[in-house]
């Protein structure tokens, strides 16, 4: 908590990416960089883009009585600015007409779509300004989120680096000291590099001698990263400035003289605002950088022009010896794996320079049957994490040299998901498990496996590891719905590992004591016990009177563990409501045989687990249909638009983050393509069958009209987006946010709808990447005081 992405700490949470998994450092930096959720650090406020001429009037028809479906008193109906309707654009998928009458929508840089944006966010505008809370809400928040917050330290060569906000700060200041009781002095403070905080850090990686730092940075959120390399002793930067890189991270050979990254080719057209683009990601490539040189001097160490769509991860063994290359075709954790002996090179790297072909990588594995990560190696026998034949992942060994004979050293748990192992203290592994949706800490050793230690550890979430192989004592980062963070020092020399307290975030006027935290499971429509965490004050009565949000994801292998929200407490605290997260299928609380289960032809679980979560919130008398949010951000986005195109009946708002809308085009713009794995895609006559049956823009229907009744009427509504997201890029939400608001709104007469549908657009913000503080809080506030609003909870101190 309060770091930012880098090679170290060497694990972070898993968490919303709708990236390629890369290698396994460039993937848990992404998983830590990018996810979208509930804690306030990760998400950004929206500052409305510039308003339009034209003023949104609210008219003053007023419904008498709330009807179901719509929220509960009084509401009146909005005036929707007008939106163009292209009709003759319609596409022919496999015999089957499917019209995109809002298809302009996909130029952000046409004036129509300009002019569409803006006027929608003067509508957003006008409505939150009657948000009576806005204000309370924005207060508290800001209140508690003021504290001190360090992250996990980490240690190279003879110095220890950390990340620290003091409270308030826009971006996180990394700090090096010469030793974990000296004088920390400022390395790299993110805040000075742009007025607004807007230019973020967003991954990093520290020489193995401690001599330099190579960072990324990112401006207004985009992906595209831009690598700098500084000197840590004098602090001052290098001439070093690497362009067109994104989805990678930096791993340095052992003799400091360079670093591999990924990028992709410059455009023909270099973009004046990167990040605002809507183009393909092809052709990744690999190169190794040597410090001091210019970026046309970088060496190319592997391309694949016969596969444009494939992502790459390189990264160097502890050992220095080994140059490990990771192939991804897409999002699924599978890839081939193969690797570069440094001593084989007879004149190293550089040698490379002019011939212009890949590095000689001896190929291990060449399928995309499995996923492997390297663990360790000691010599040529590696030991790596692997799903073969093992959904909950194990461990394995091989000799490279006699690559038929695999061993397993930490066979598949029968319940339990191994989602981490790290070598330290010489031959020692530090197991990360996760059973039921909580992590578990052993010590195990590293030739057979065999469980040495239990960690004490609460309930909760490992959220850092920080060590290497010749570390004696390691640091872990820990939180939970009711721990703001806690480091933990464990010294593996005693006899008993001791787990000490190092650090602990400590939130002013939070009282743990004063909430209480549920795992409770739900029977799904097929009878699939779903895991659902329950937050509320102590005690409450289960009377259905209490607001309630609903959190989801469910999808990628990503599990959603239980972390700590400011924003969380202060609606359980200030409004009395109930906070919960549902571990549905499609994530990966459970393998990856839950995975799959949400996946391609069985997305439809993810819908119908999340709704079975809901249905039992109302019957178990937690809350009421009249005041029930839900709430998802990217795919979980598209799991909140899905879920209210299905069941418009059981919600009364809902708020869904830069989702994925379109689920027959969302493969052609920037990163899509690599969520066919996750989607399948329109392309394929039979995943056109899966993709069209609950995509959220083709599914739009008058609820009224339906089998849900007369009076039945689309909860109020919030999308998400923002203007350099180019990992889901905004015409997803734009396009349905005008299709909600004709189909619904605009194209009859009094229509039943009068819960409002708005967008609130991002200015200068990504898919929640790097958003300085103010920006995240704004977002908090404005959200929750909509729902709050919606659902007619009342502020109390």
């Amino acid at each position: 908590m309060g770091s930012v992405a880098g090679d170290t700490p060497r694990r972070a949470t898993k968490r919303e990416t709708l990236v390629p998994p890369l290698s396994r450092s460039s993937r848990m930096l992404l998983l830590k960089s990018f996810c979208v959720g509930f804690r306030l650090s990760r998400r950004g406020p929206i500052h409305l883009l510039h308003r339009s001429r034209r003023r949104c009037r609210l008219l003053l028809s007023v419904l008498p009585q709330a009807a179901m479906g719509s929220v509960a008193g009084d509401t009146a109906r909005l005036s929707y600015p007008p939106a163009r309707r292209d009709d003759s654009v319609v596409d022919m998928y496999h015999g089957v007409p499917v019209a995109d009458p809002y298809r302009w929508l996909e130029d952000p840089e046409s004036e129509d779509t300009k002019e569409f944006v803006a006027s929608q966010a003067e509508l957003a505008e006008s409505v939150l300004a009657g948000c009576a809370d806005r204000e309370n809400l924005r207060g508290e928040v800001t209140r508690l989120f003021d504290h001190p917050r360090h992250g996990v330290p980490f240690r190279r060569g003879y110095k220890y680096f950390y990340f620290y906000n003091s409270g308030l700060q826009a971006q996180s200041v990394l700090y090096v000291q010469d030793s974990l009781d000296g004088e920390a002095e400022v390395l790299l403070d993110p805040n000075t590099l742009s007025k607004d905080g807007t230019v973020a850090l967003s991954t990093y990686s520290v020489s193995k001698d401690g001599k330099y730092i190579a960072y990324g940075l990112s401006e207004s959120g985009s992906d595209w990263v831009t690598i700098h390399v500084m000197n840590v002793a004098d602090k001052e930067p290098l001439s070093d400035k690497l362009s067109w890189v994104k989805f990678t991270s930096i791993s340095w050979t052992h003799d400091g003289k360079g670093f591999f990254y990924g990028r992709y080719p410059a455009p023909r057209e270099v973009e004046l605002d990167a990040g605002t683009e809507t183009n393909i990601n092809l052709n990744h490539e690999i190169y190794y950088h040597v410090v001091g040189s210019d970026q046309s001097e970088d060496i190319l160490c592997w391309k694949d022009p016969e596969h444009p769509k494939y992502t790459f991860g390189v990264s160097v063994t502890e050992d220095g010896k080994y140059i490990i290359l990771g192939i991804h075709e897409g999002c699924d954790p599978v890839n081939k794996l193969y690797y570069c002996k440094i001593s084989t090179l007879a004149q190293g790297i550089e040698g490379y320079k002019e011939s212009k072909e890949n590095l000689p990588f001896v190929k291990l594995i060449d399928n995309f049957d499995a996923q492997y990560e390297v663990v360790a190696n000691d010599g040529d026998e590696f030991t790596f994490l692997t799903n073969r034949n093992a959904p909950k992942n194990k461990l394995v060994r091989v000799d490279i040299k006699k690559e038929e004979l695999w061993t397993d050293i930490l066979p598949e748990h029968e319940r339990d998901v191994l989602e981490s192992a790290d070598v330290v203290n010489g031959n020692q592994l530090l197991v990360c498990y996760m059973s039921d949706v909580k992590h578990i800490l052993q010590i195990r050793d590293l030739v057979t496996g065999n469980l040495l230690h239990k960690l004490p550890l609460e309930i909760g979430s490992v959220s850092e590891i920080s060590c290497r192989r010749e570390d004696t004592e390691v640091f872990i980062g820990f939180t939970s719905f009711l721990s703001p963070g806690i480091i933990y020092r464990c010294n593996l020399t005693a006899a008993i590992p001791e787990m000490k307290i190092f650090r602990e975030i400590l939130v002013p006027g939070f009282d743990r004591t004063k909430f209480e935290v549920k795992q409770i499971f739900v029977n799904s429509k097929d009878g699939t016990k779903i895991p659902m965490f329950v937050m509320s004050n102590k005690d409450i009565e289960l009377d259905g009177s209490h607001p309630t949000l609903l959190y989801g994801y469910g999808g990628f292998n990503i599990s959603l563990t239980p972390s700590f929200s400011v924003s969380r407490v202060v609606l359980c605290k200030n409004m009395g409501f109930v906070v919960c997260v549902a571990n549905i299928r499609g994530g990966g609380e459970y393998g990856e045989e839950w995975h799959k289960a949400g996946a391609l032809a069985m997305k439809q679980n993810c819908f119908d687990d999340f709704i079975a979560c809901a249905e039992l919130l109302i019957s178990a008398g937690y809350t009421s249909s009249r005041q029930l949010c839900i709430e998802g951000g990217s795919n979980g986005g598209l799991l909140i638009a899905a879920c209210v195109n299905q069941r418009p009946d059981l919600f009364a708002c809902a708020l869904a983050h830069v989702g994925v809308m379109d689920m027959l085009r969302f493969h052609k713009f920037t990163i899509g393509h690599a969520w066919t794995t996750d989607y399948g895609c329109s392309d394929n006559e039979e995943e056109f069958h899966w993709l069209i049956k609950y995509s959220p823009l083709h599914n739009v229907r008058r609820p009224w009209e339906q089998s849900f009744g007369s009076g039945c009427q689309y909860p109020a509504i919030m999308l998400l987006t923002a203007d350099h997201d180019d990992r889901v890029v905004p015409l997803h939400s734009l396009k349905l946010l005008a299709t909600l608001q004709y189909v619904l709104c605009t194209s009859i007469e009094d229509p039943p709808q009068v819960n409002p549908i708005i967008g609130r657009i991002d200015r200068k913000s990504g898919h929640g990447a790097g958003r300085p503080t103010k920006k995240m809080i704004d977002e908090v506030v404005d959200r929750y005081s909509f729902m709050a609003n919606i659902l007619g909870a009342s502020w109390t101190e």
